[in-house]
């Protein structure tokens, strides 16, 4: 993703961060921030701590980016930016789809700190 990125134009660092905060919002419903607040993360890495299935999500609104990406070439933040809000979108429809499956949220407070299971 960060190779599409960087073929897009888009500088390392803060641009870097709006994407990735673009695509977690798009899935999640949540900032990487958030969900870090949420999880009760302050220095811990937020993809360690996610479930499997949070971890998939995840994955796929990176690699739908990534592909939406390669496909339309975007040149600059602004487009980059549209390409990440509809990647991270799939995998926010896929979470939704879930969760109606389910009848329950599948993005959880569970973390390595309070040890409940991560592997679901």
């Amino acid at each position: 993703m960060t190779h599409e990125w960087h073929k897009s134009g888009i500088k390392e660092g803060i641009e870097y961060a709006i994407l990735t905060d673009d695509i977690s919002k798009a899935w999640s419903g949540m900032s990487t921030r958030e969900y870090k607040d949420y999880k009760n993360l302050r220095k811990e890495s937020l993809r360690d701590n996610m479930t499997n299935t949070e971890l998939v999500l995840n994955m796929l609104a990176e690699v739908s980016t990534t592909e939406i990406s390669r496909n339309e070439k975007p040149q600059g933040l602004d487009k980059s930016r549209d390409v990440a809000k509809r990647g991270g979108s799939i995998a926010g429809n896929a979470r939704k789809d879930l969760e109606k499956q389910l009848g329950k949220k599948v993005i959880t407070k569970s973390n390595s700190k309070n040890h409940e299971l991560l592997d679901e």
